[in-house]
């Protein structure tokens, strides 16, 4: 009777496991939802990137105007300490520049994407002193940034 009991023990302990090929099958669903969901956090991430550099490009314009109250005239003084790259903090993906040179009352501010970084393929952001947005080729007073 002893012997009977141990080997009903043996069996229950030996069916507590997984099987590898339930290992594999797990292993591979989580592949396909990695596959699936990894590109469209890439897509996320580069258009939050995007929408920080249209805000940041719109606060220069505000500041720009606002110099150009205070000093009553249009001039290069205007833009110091404005361009650069963006993010200024961190690694930076956008060179943000500033046209006609000198500044006129006719100005452009242009965001074009630092080769090498996840907006590379991106396309050149500008905005200009009419408040017309472009993106690529796409220009606009409305959603053409995004």
């Amino acid at each position: 009777m002893l012997i009977v009991s141990n080997r009903a023990e043996q069996l229950q302990l030996s069916s507590q496991g997984f099987t590898l090929i339930e290992l594999m099958i797990v292993v591979a669903i989580i592949g396909i939802i990695s596959a699936i969901a990894y590109p469209s956090y890439q897509g996320y991430v580069e258009r939050g990137v995007r929408a920080d550099t249209m805000t940041e490009m719109q606060n220069i314009a505000t500041e720009i105007e606002s110099r150009k109250l205070v000093q009553g005239r249009y001039s290069n003084d205007l833009i110091t300490g404005l361009g650069g790259s963006y993010p200024q903090e961190g690694t930076a993906l956008y060179t943000i520049s500033f046209s006609p040179n000198p500044l006129t009352s006719e100005w452009t501010i242009t965001a074009n994407p630092i080769n090498g970084t996840r907006m590379t393929g991106d396309g050149a952001l500008t905005l200009n002193h009419q408040g017309l947005k472009c993106r690529d080729s796409a220009c606009g007073t409305g959603n053409e940034w995004h």
